[in-house]
């Protein structure tokens, strides 16, 4: 034992967006992920949170851009690289679902040694990984 908690996990990862709602419909359209926090927090600030409706893995933190400084980061946010990666258990079935969708792909599938993948972006451009891995 090292001291920590035994059971810990990443439960929300933020994603700064440039419009609480344009993030919202993207996700919950695109994605078929459910909104599952919109609270107000004043000042124009809110919680807003969704997730994959079975709602395993972590939630995104939908977070508006304040300031030039966050919106300069908004659809790069670690620097070109694949950012979240989205695991499923039909790779055929969602990728032909987000492709009806209107979600862009910037590769065709592909088969490698972890499973069948192909990477996406959302609608400001970060890179996702679509991933069903080999079990």
């Amino acid at each position: 034992m090292t001291g920590f908690a035994e059971n810990r996990r990443v439960a929300t990862v933020a994603l700064v967006v440039r419009n609480y709602d344009e993030a919202i419909a993207w996700y919950v359209g695109k994605l078929d992920f459910v909104l599952t926090e919109d609270v107000d927090l004043g000042g124009g600030k809110r919680w807003v949170t969704v997730a994959p409706a079975d709602r395993h893995g972590a939630r995104l933190l939908l977070a508006e851009a304040s300031g030039d400084l966050q919106a300069s980061c908004i659809g790069n946010q670690t620097g070109g690289r694949v950012f979240l990666f989205l695991e499923t258990d039909d790779f055929a079935r969602d990728h032909a679902l987000m492709l009806e969708k209107g979600v862009e792909f910037r590769e065709a599938p592909r088969h490698e040694a972890y499973g069948t993948v192909a990477v996406f972006a959302d609608l400001h451009g970060n890179l996702w990984d679509l991933i069903q891995p080999k079990r």
